[in-house]
């Protein structure tokens, strides 16, 4: 294994218990993949209050950024013990913090939620900001997981198959890690403006549409492992209901997001949108360079 195949898997943690259950998560991912784990706590304590405070915070029982991070190392080697776990505290926006320490991982896992406080939000705004914004494959713990990566509790791996090759590519070594079968799914429809009033020419609109949704299918699917179960369909309908809909019975839901060189801001397509808010699974948003 190369360097750049041994870079570790990073997990945002910040004391709470969707954070923790991440750490879970991320020590069995990081023991399937063979790579270390690195758990980074961020935060804007120290610079605000300065260090003082917090000691003097620390002295009344308030955790410390060093406790958040030492009581997660302790969580992450007891579930492993073998795994090799390194730990850093980062005085800075978490979602800074995170993107940046991607840029060194094979992949950023985050929990739905950190302490915001905002309960009615779906998706916490940390975890929507990494997925939206770092280079690396970010895996966002959505959905009843049970905390784990492995052993599969579903048996497959779901991928949305559009024109993201990388997010493929990932799906299916997801897939083989786990020894689980890869659903690859390419959502079509048809436009009502093509469709004909004329009873025998009524399903020819919708038949072009499916069979180039199954030769785009075939072609992303192609030079995949030949030892990987892979189950192709093409389903009418909308990409985002139709992929929330299957992650039901998925253990990883895969889709892929566009990033655009020199653009700022948010790089979520819809699909990717959409399942980091309602998938009942863990989703894998995997960037692909435009």
């Amino acid at each position: 294994m190369n360097a750049v195949e041994r870079r570790p898997l990073v997990v945002g943690v910040d004391g709470s218990e969707p954070s923790l259950r991440a750490v879970d998560w991320a020590a069995d991912e990081a023991v399937v993949r063979g790579v270390p784990l690195r758990l980074v706590h961020a935060c804007l304590w120290s610079r605000y209050e300065g260090t003082a405070l917090a000691r003097d915070l620390g002295r009344r029982g308030e955790p410390t950024p060093q406790d958040i991070v030492g009581a997660a190392t302790e969580r992450a080697r007891t579930r492993q013990p073998g795994l090799e776990v390194s730990s850093e505290v980062v005085f800075e926006e978490p979602e800074y913090a995170l993107v940046h320490a991607g840029r060194q991982a094979s992949a950023l896992i985050v929990g739905t939620r950190g302490r915001s406080g905002i309960a009615e939000l779906l998706l916490g705004s940390v975890s929507l900001a990494v997925a939206a914004q770092a280079d690396c494959p970010v895996i966002v713990l959505r959905g009843s997981h049970d905390n784990r990566a492995t052993p599969p509790v579903h048996g497959r791996v779901l991928v949305g198959v559009g024109e993201d090759a990388a997010a493929v590519g990932f799906a299916a070594a997801e897939a083989r890690r786990r020894g689980v079968p890869l659903e690859a799914v390419r959502v079509w429809r048809c436009p009502a403006h093509e469709s004909s009033d004329h009873p025998l020419l009524a399903d020819a609109p919708a038949l072009l549409h499916e069979e180039q949704a199954q030769k785009a299918l075939d072609e992303a699917l192609h030079g995949l492992p030949p030892d990987l179960e892979v189950h192709r369909r093409t389903v009418e309908g909308h990409a985002r209901r139709v992929l929330v809909d299957l992650s039901t019975r998925a253990d990883l839901l895969v889709v892929g997001a566009r990033r655009r060189e020199g653009h700022f801001g948010l790089q979520l397509g819809r699909v990717a949108h959409a399942a980091l808010h309602h998938s009942a699974c863990p989703v894998a948003v995997v960037p692909q360079p435009a």
